[in-house]
């Protein structure tokens, strides 16, 4: 069972990739309020403030008395060398799916391996919510970048999550390529259902075969220009 202080740190990690991967928060930014920030990330309160505390004291996060909490004004996010000019550039979708394929089977192989049972869950809900979104028509792009940072994360591997703006970006010209393609979507459908499943099961050369073949259908069905 996994121990109130290592908790604590994976739940400071979790806030920090909000910071630094997802950009959900600029140096400056308020947090959301307690309750409903450890409603997201599924931990107690007690659990929260500790991380926040970690974080308080690494110098990322600020704790205003009355006013809540904020991401430091003169916090710089570290960057990989280039990773900026990468996420930035007008590159091939094509370039951007093999940047894919290199990289999340090999995630799905590490996540079903290491992650926690809180981090099996939330990448099913993700998969439901995709699943609902793509029935009613909706915009899924920000679902869907959630549900493979997710997997990405749940590898516990700070070098596969500093990457995944770059994966941001062939995930959101894909996404929107795809809405146009009903064949595309309903792969989609049962692409995501057999890495679920996989990831549930802790089989992980299943999940990493799932996650290759998910890929190689947006490539084949999708408009590689």
């Amino acid at each position: 069972m996994e121990t109130e202080s290592r908790l604590s740190d994976r739940i400071a990690d979790s806030i920090l990739s909000m910071i630094t991967v997802e950009q959900r928060f600029l140096p400056g930014s308020k947090l959301p309020n307690e309750n409903v920030l450890s409603e997201e990330l599924n931990v107690s309160r007690t659990t929260l403030r500790e991380a926040i505390r970690i974080l308080a004291t690494g110098g990322i996060l600020e704790i205003r008395r009355g006013r809540g909490t904020f991401v430091r004004e003169d916090f710089v996010p570290g960057r990989m060398e280039g990773m900026s000019s990468l996420t930035s550039a007008k590159v091939k979708i094509r370039d951007l799916y093999e940047m894919r394929l290199i990289f999340e089977p090999e995630a799905a192989y590490y996540a079903a391996q290491r992650a926690t049972e809180e981090e099996i869950q939330r990448i099913l809900i993700l998969g439901a919510e995709i699943e609902e979104s793509i029935r009613q028509k909706k915009d899924r792009t920000k679902v869907e970048q959630a549900f493979h940072k997710s997997i990405a994360r749940a590898t516990h591997n700070e070098f596969m999550n500093r990457l995944m703006p770059v994966i941001y970006e062939g995930i959101d010209k894909g996404v929107q390529l795809s809405r146009a393609l009903k064949e595309v979507e309903q792969a989609t459908l049962t692409d995501h259902k057999m890495i679920m499943d996989f990831l549930k099961a802790r089989n992980a050369q299943g999940a990493k075969d799932a996650m290759r073949i998910h890929i190689l259908h947006a490539m084949e069905q999708l408009p590689m220009e």
